[in-house]
């Protein structure tokens, strides 16, 4: 089924940047009578799958929404064998993002994570930073109105010290100072687990983004699961503000 779906892939029209909001691992393990951490384990082979998958097709850039800052608020022990496990992750999957030809970037506010994770995630970007296929983006200790703010007391810093004029604040300027700076926009967001919200996720660089979402929770999300989304996103019209007939003109 996998490769049907892929074939239907028109490859001259493949979403340059997909973001997703891997939600799902909790009330997967519950299902499955475990505790939360044995879907956050479950769910790297997704993270896998998708990131191989991505590459394959000619994707360009995938962001994974791996931490909000408001999943400090769950339970500690949940916590912190998240942090655990994204440095066995990442410290795992390095000789496979090399073999791959995948590069790992992070954003996020990632000096509030805990040194251990701090410094795998650093080593895995330095050890991937020459590849070219493909950049897979973590979202770490992330959240769209921290970004948003961060930039904006950047441009007042700015302002304030002259180094710029009021008049010259312009999107380009804006986006200039936000965590995805040199990154386009995402074309198609993802969410697995039948939420609908966006959850404080890329709020700037989603403004045109063609929303996805799917039942399935995140540790049951495969290949044939992302080409279904890419399906349907081909299948949209994006309009940008514009009318049909213009698209057309």
């Amino acid at each position: 089924m996998a490769e049907d779906l892929k074939a239907k892939i028109i490859t001259e029209k493949l979403p340059k940047h997909i973001a997703v909001i891997m939600d799902g691992n909790g009330r997967w393990a519950k299902k499955h009578g475990k505790p939360r951490v044995f879907g956050h384990r479950n769910g790297v082979k997704a993270v896998r799958e998708t990131t191989e998958a991505a590459a394959e097709l000619g994707v360009e850039y995938l962001t994974l929404y791996a931490f909000s800052t408001e999943n400090w608020n769950r339970p500690r022990l949940e916590v912190n064998a998240l942090m655990t496990l994204l440095v066995e992750t990442i410290r795992g999957e390095v000789s496979t993002l090399n073999k791959n030809n995948i590069r790992l970037q992070a954003i996020g506010d990632i000096n509030k994570l805990p040194s251990k994770s701090q410094k795998a995630l650093l080593e895995g970007i330095e050890e991937t930073k020459n590849n070219t296929r493909m950049t897979l983006v973590l979202a770490l200790n992330y959240s769209a109105k921290w970004e948003i703010m961060q930039a904006v007391k950047s441009i007042a810093n700015q302002i304030e010290t002259k180094q710029l004029r009021s008049e010259e604040i312009n999107e380009q300027t804006f986006e200039n100072e936000l965590s995805t700076s040199g990154i386009p926009d995402p074309e198609l967001l993802i969410r697995t687990s039948g939420e609908t919200r966006v959850s404080n996720f890329l709020l700037w660089q989603i403004a045109y983004a063609e929303l996805y979402f799917t039942p399935i929770l995140w540790p049951e999300f495969r290949k044939e699961h992302l080409y279904r989304a890419i399906i349907d996103f081909q299948n949209r019209e994006r309009r940008f503000g514009q009318i049909s007939e213009q698209l057309t003109r």
